[in-house]
């Protein structure tokens, strides 16, 4: 038990350090020099279509993004033809090709802030975030999202009527050669997802050919590192699925592992960060297509372009997607039924805590339907926790209550055995044999919550629905650390009297220091942690000490002395 102990220390202060220095080769890191400024329209990115083919076999778009100038597209134009659209949850500006400007209308920026809402996309250079989408074909002229897209009504802002269910928003692009695309946008009461619909008319006299494409573009955000950031902790970059999930982190080299050229059949592509992402997902008449990754400039790009669509002279076809864009709600997210987007909420990169910890946000989100309070359920979830892990925790203060019964008995053992320490482990396996104590089992329970405190960090980092939830008094941000560190000082005292309760058979005084420092330690790593995991902690210990004294009440007996011969 000793030795597993000290092995088990060790291990969580390497992994300390190792974080540590991380965070610090971040902090440390100088800034990137910044790119030589160009203009809007030159860092955007067309997929260039391939060369001219017959209709019958022509290729997919080639998937890197070479920039295009637009002359039509320049930033005035594209300023007149803008058009605002809102919902309940969601305000957002068109031009017709791209959405610039992304309001959530429910989410504040900041708890204590003047209300202003979460903006995701955002057509400031500085912190450019766009969704767009656009054609390209082989056979004629097609419009991109830069150009080609006008408001199909002079109105400029659409707001979703008293008692409507949908507000729509249309645009049309009329090509010389008869072919007309008509796009519409759809957005739905209480809804974060925003129907892209295209409807194809082919009024000329030859087959016309397209393909649509989609994609997200980013300049990185420049995130806050440290203890005390959460948004440090959350994944920041791309997501794609094609079959199966995968990511790519915003970096100093996005495209390190190289640029993506993946066929799907009902794949998206979607943009992560803390508490917000936005995806293009499949709708139910989604084509194949390419899933890439590139980067323009500055800026970060994932997209996904359809394989071809042949529209008949005198015929029409239709092609639509889904934009989400807003909170990592789970609600929202499984409304969508689209495989693998569950994992947009980011519970942890192995697939094993992911799914724990949307077992753990399943149990903790009905305590909160209970309670009403986040701050109550992360309690109650903790005396489920305990409730179930009861036969192992047993075992566990039982085999410690043992150990502490004998520990006079091992002291004389050391005492006889002196500096032979390899005489004296011997004597003291051989006692705990003939007294049947297990020295492994005070550490299994500890072992098999380990995964559960891991899970359970990642879905309080991660749960937007946890965003400035407050518990009680000062705690008024579960995501956040505790602004006056009480919690962290009781993490502390618990650890130390847990500790105190718990035998040290054959300790060496070093050894003995080390364990004396150890609250003091992850109470101190523990600090900046958020607080709702903190409470969790605080109560997990809490009961743990309570069970440990009243384990060794029971069980913990001094044994009768050797008789003197």
């Amino acid at each position: 038990m000793n030795q597993t102990r000290v092995f088990l220390i060790l291990a969580w202060l390497m992994v300390a350090v190792l974080l540590w220095m991380e965070w610090g080769k971040e902090q440390a890191a100088p800034a990137a020099a910044a790119p030589a400024p160009t203009t809007a329209v030159a860092q955007d990115a067309v997929p260039q279509p391939a060369a001219a083919a017959p209709a019958a076999d022509a290729s997919v778009p080639a998937a890197s993004a070479a920039p295009v100038a637009v002359a039509a597209a320049t930033p005035a134009a594209a300023s007149a033809q803008r058009v605002t659209v809102s919902n309940d949850v969601l305000q957002l500006v068109l031009d017709g090709g791209s959405v610039v400007q992304a309001d959530l209308l429910q989410f504040p920026r900041d708890r204590n802030g003047d209300g202003t809402p979460v903006r995701l996309f955002d057509a400031a250079p500085a912190s450019f975030y766009a969704a767009q989408s656009g054609w390209v074909s082989a056979t004629g002229a097609a419009p991109t999202h830069l150009s080609g897209f006008v408001p199909a009504e002079p109105q400029r802002e659409y707001v979703l009527a008293d008692g409507a269910d949908t507000v729509e928003v249309p645009f049309v692009w009329q090509g010389d050669n008869g072919v007309q695309i008509r796009r519409t946008y759809v957005l739905s009461r209480g809804a974060y997802a925003l129907t892209v619909r295209d409807e194809v008319v082919n009024a000329g006299s030859a087959p016309w050919q397209g393909q649509v494409y989609r994609q997200l573009v980013r300049k990185p955000p420049v995130i806050e590192r440290g203890y005390t950031s959460p948004e440090s902790f959350s994944f920041n970059g791309a997501a794609w699925y094609d079959g199966s999930y995968d990511r790519r982190k915003f970096d100093e080299d996005y495209l390190e592992d190289g640029r993506l050229n993946l066929q799907t059949s009902n794949g998206w592509v979607a943009m992560l960060q803390h508490h917000f992402f936005t995806a293009w997902l499949p709708a139910g008449n989604q084509q194949a297509g390419t899933i890439s990754l590139d980067q323009v400039g500055d800026r970060a790009l994932v997209r996904e372009v359809t394989n071809p669509l042949v529209v008949a002279p005198g015929s029409s076809a239709t092609t639509e997607a889904r934009l989400y864009v807003g909170p990592k709600l789970v609600s929202q997210i499984r409304a969508q039924r689209v495989p693998g987007l569950e994992r947009a909420v980011d519970y942890s990169q192995f697939t094993i805590l992911a799914l724990l910890g949307e077992g753990l946000f399943w149990v903790l989100s009905h305590l909160y339907d209970l309670f009403g309070n986040w701050g109550w359920a992360i309690i109650g979830l903790v005396v489920v926790v305990k409730a179930l892990m009861y036969p192992l925790s047993a075992a566990q203060y039982k085999s410690f209550a043992k150990m502490r019964k004998f520990q006079p008995r091992i002291q004389q053992l050391k005492e006889r055995y002196g500096e032979d320490r390899q005489k004296f482990q011997m004597a003291m396996m051989e006692l705990y044999k003939k007294e049947k104590i297990n020295p492994m089992g005070g550490c299994l329970p500890i072992l098999v919550q380990m995964p559960v405190f891991l899970a359970l960090y990642w879905v309080l980092v991660e749960s937007v629905e946890l965003r400035h939830a407050p518990w009680i008094l000062w705690i008024q941000d579960l995501t956040a650390r505790d602004p006056f560190f009480i919690l962290p000082v009781v993490n502390v005292a618990v650890m130390w009297f847990t500790q105190k309760l718990q035998p040290a058979p054959g300790m060496d005084p070093m050894q003995q220091k080390m364990m004396q420092f150890m609250p003091l330690v992850f109470g101190v790593m523990m600090a900046f942690f958020p607080a709702g995991l903190v409470l969790y902690w605080v109560t997990n210990g809490a009961l743990g000490l309570l069970q440990q004294w009243w384990m060794m009440k029971r069980h913990g007996e001094p044994a009768p002395k050797p008789a003197a011969k």
